[in-house]
């Protein structure tokens, strides 16, 4: 079977992007592999040799091979076991095409917005990223009442569930930290509905980042990205 062999992850506890493939990895019964936390302030030399160009998590060593970024990494593992679990990505090339827009959409606009609210320099310019969070969500409800489903790959979890559900742990840590509204149930109640469904999968059980977690991690670069502002 392509999926035989070693398999190790390198990830960090807080990463949303290491979540998305732990869940991709979980829809497809994939629960043999190491999982070797890294120190993303500290980096270690497997890190850095497993991902010499960008330095992150997540990355997949399959048989000794790396992979790294997430989205290229839920592919590979929807390839190498196709045979196992549901498939992750639609397979009518279409709705392919589809997912892959909206991912793209979800890791831009929705990404910079709510990491915005957490990097503002002033209330002015956080509540002006909250605005911008709050309208990402609105066009992935737009997607939802499009769809009419439960999900937004149907009647069960696939590929734009888990990239855009990897960063719900990150909305709902902001909003706590920054007493925000995030994911507004008055404005998006289908989107609101679907990140609590989301939260009970099978995918996501057991590898959503804690927000305790995210929260500690943003700090550190909420200081970083001060400091930085400072210096400029």
């Amino acid at each position: 079977m392509a999926g035989e062999g070693d398999l190790k992850l390198l990830g960090g506890d807080a990463s949303q992007f290491v979540a998305r493939v732990r869940m991709a990895l979980n829809i497809k019964g994939v629960r043999s592999y190491e999982y070797i936390e890294q120190d993303l302030f500290n980096k270690s030399s497997l890190l850095l040799k497993s991902n010499p160009v960008h330095k992150k998590v997540p990355v997949l060593i399959h048989n000794g091979e790396p992979i790294a970024e997430s989205l290229p990494i839920v592919e590979y593992v929807d390839e190498v076991w196709n045979t196992a679990g549901a498939p992750i990505l639609p397979t009518d090339p279409y709705q392919r095409a589809v997912a892959r827009f909206w991912a793209a959409y979800t890791d831009d606009k929705l990404l910079r917005a709510y990491i915005g609210v957490n990097v503002a320099a002033t209330e002015e310019e956080r509540a002006e990223k909250v605005n911008d969070t709050v309208a990402a969500i609105s066009q992935l409800e737009a997607v939802l009442a499009d769809g009419g489903k439960a999900f937004f790959a149907g009647e069960s979890v696939g590929y734009l569930d888990i990239v855009v559900g990897c960063h719900l742990s990150w909305l709902q840590a902001f909003s706590k930290m920054y007493g925000v509204v995030l994911i507004d149930a008055t404005k998006s109640p289908l989107f609101a509905a679907w990140a609590e469904r989301f939260g009970e999968t099978e995918a996501a059980k057991g590898v959503v980042p804690e927000t305790d977690a995210v929260a500690e991690y943003a700090k550190k670069r909420r200081a970083e990205a001060l400091a930085v502002k400072r210096k400029n």
